[in-house]
């Protein structure tokens, strides 16, 4: 069975950087596209940073610049590097895979919270 386990979040200050990682439980290769989404408090999840197998990112406008999504294959692991972090990227954040037969993973999340 496919796990994904965030590890990383917590709490800093306005400006600060954190690391979130995402271990699977197999190997990254099996998924077509990995992403991380999060989701604040009222608010509907919504998507941060994607990457696909062929390593192509895409970003939120609100995180360009500041946030960057990589990948570890021998590790199965994704990382999303976070810098200049502000009280909006306050969030529960989930780490997600996608597998070209159509099935997808959610990890539990881990909470960033920012403090102004």
């Amino acid at each position: 069975q496919v796990q994904l386990v965030e590890s990383g979040g917590g709490l800093v200050q306005a400006g600060g950087s954190l690391r979130l990682s995402c271990a699977a439980s197999v190997s990254i290769f099996s998924f077509d596209f990995m992403a991380w989404y999060r989701q604040a408090p009222g608010k509907q999840r919504e998507l941060v940073a994607g990457i696909t197998r062929a390593g192509n990112t895409n970003y939120a406008d609100s995180v360009k610049g500041r946030f960057t999504i990589s990948r570890d294959n021998a590790k199965k692991t994704v990382y999303l590097q976070m810098n200049s972090l502000r009280p909006e990227d306050t969030a529960v954040y989930y780490c997600y895979a996608f597998e070209v037969a159509g099935r997808n993973y959610w990890g539990q999340g881990t909470q960033v919270t920012v403090s102004s």
